[in-house]
């Protein structure tokens, strides 16, 4: 917008300026030679009168050479009265000029070599016509004009360098409020909430400051009430599980019990982050930064120790792929177990006894696709299973499991997909990002067509077994 005003204040000045400038020019060359003509005038002017009184050579010479020099100007007497032809000065017309002249009786101009000459007809007392020729010279035609033109010139470029100065201040005015409402709402949309606006600038950008400001003054309020909901409904779970705690004390030796005390332990833990979180107003997964993350084949390999143990309980076969060999991701280790728990929850809650499933961890260059597969029913519309507080329809089933899986994968610039596995049943495909990119906005296909590597044909082969 800035560049945009300067640019069409320049070319208005510039219009402007050259059309005064030209014609302004154009006239100051005419009056030039106006000014020379009528010096060349009042010259010849001067010899008149002793053209009409004699035509003796002697007295004509000191007139002209009084009224202005020989090399500047000559006289063309005609013959007559059995006097020869006299020519005074020095002469540059043409004869036929000097003829017309005569014959026309009125003034004429003619170009010669260097210049201009003026013919004047003056009557002699016998009544014949002479011509007084005046020499003007092109350097008295442009005196003055090239300093004229140079001044208009310079005029018009410092019109055209203050137009364009102060086009730019206004631009500044305009552009600096808009610049600082976009840094404004970026640092709002990468979770600064402090982020605000200064109210300045035009009227139109002031209320929207004033707008911008008083929006993320609602957004802090209605995260902060976020919050504290969410701190008082976790802080409502800490009597049941208190409850649950003392219960399975009374189980007494043994794999799953020992499995069961560590689930409460763990569902302890988790309610006592969430409620640290929520007051003390900080996320709960940050961005990872370089060097950071974990080994997703560790956490695999960690929560399968823990899954299986039930797997076995109810006669599940499962199966781990592709998690012999450390594959960084730019996730954080709880996150991902919590996204792990939450899909392999999904497979014992929504199955029966006795489905079969699977883990499947891809490494790639760019990305790690995590697959979470089973045997069971499969899941009959992916796109309402994705969205939270909505679920898949069944009993128990939120979306909310999910929903950590995909804010999890796009937090990396990847995505989450749920399709059908080769086990017959339902499979969640978690695409991971190593480069840290933007999340795509059009989804797995436009991914697979931009990243078309060796992971894609590895994840094919798996998808075909």
């Amino acid at each position: 917008m800035r560049w945009a005003l300067v640019k069409v204040s320049l070319a208005v000045t510039t219009m402007v300026v050259v059309a005064f400038a030209v014609p302004l020019g154009l006239v100051i060359r005419e009056m030039a030679r106006d000014r020379a003509f009528s010096n060349a005038e009042r010259e010849a002017a001067a010899v008149a009168p002793a053209l009409s009184i004699t035509t003796d050579r002697d007295q004509l010479e000191r007139v002209v050479a009084a009224a202005g020099s020989d090399a500047g100007m000559a006289v063309h007497l005609p013959a007559g009265d059995g006097k020869a032809a006299l020519e005074l000065g020095r002469r540059r017309a043409a004869d036929e000029d000097i003829a017309a002249v005569r014959e026309l009786g009125r003034a004429s101009t003619t170009g010669v070599p260097g210049g201009s000459t003026l013919l004047q007809p003056v009557a002699l007392s016998t009544g014949k016509i002479a011509v007084v020729e005046v020499y003007v010279p092109e350097s008295d035609v442009t005196n003055g004009v090239g300093t004229a033109w140079a001044v208009l010139a310079a005029v018009g470029v410092a019109l055209i360098l203050g137009s364009v100065a102060v086009a730019d201040r206004l631009g500044v005015r305009m552009v600096r409020p808009a610049q600082r409402l976009v840094e404004g709402a970026h640092d709002l949309g990468e979770g600064r909430l402090g982020a605000r606006v200064p109210e300045e600038g035009p009227s139109e950008l002031r209320l929207a400051a004033v707008a911008f400001n008083s929006m993320a003054d609602q957004v802090v309020q209605l995260l902060a009430n976020e919050r504290e909901l969410a701190a008082d409904l976790s802080h409502r779970l800490r009597t049941p599980l208190t409850v649950l705690r003392l219960n399975t004390a009374s189980l007494g030796e043994g794999p799953a019990a020992d499995q069961t005390r560590t689930a409460v332990e763990q569902l302890e833990r988790e309610v006592d982050t969430i409620i640290r979180t929520a007051r003390e107003a900080k996320p709960q997964t940050v961005a990872a930064g370089p060097g950071a993350g974990c080994d997703a084949a560790e956490v695999v390999r960690e929560r399968m120790a823990f899954w299986s143990a039930l797997a076995e309980d109810e006669g599940r076969k499962w199966r781990v792929a592709g998690a012999d060999r450390p594959v960084r991701i730019p996730v954080a280790r709880a996150d991902l177990a919590a996204a792990l728990d939450a899909l392999l929850g999904n497979v014992f809650r929504h199955t029966a006894e006795g489905t079969a499933f699977a883990v499947d961890v891809h490494n790639g260059e760019d990305a790690v696709i995590v697959l979470v597969s089973d045997a069971g029913p499969g899941i009959p519309d992916p796109e309402t299973a994705m969205a939270r507080g909505r679920g898949s329809g069944s009993d128990g089933s939120t979306g909310l499991g999910l929903d950590i899986v995909r804010r999890l994968a796009e937090s990396t610039g990847g995505d989450v997909r749920i399709g059908s596995s080769v086990l017959g049943g339902a499979e969640v495909r978690i695409w991971i990002q190593l480069d840290g990119g933007a999340p795509p906005r059009g989804g797995h296909r436009q991914m697979r067509r931009r990243r078309p590597g060796r992971l894609a044909a590895v994840y094919n082969r798996s998808r075909s077994r």
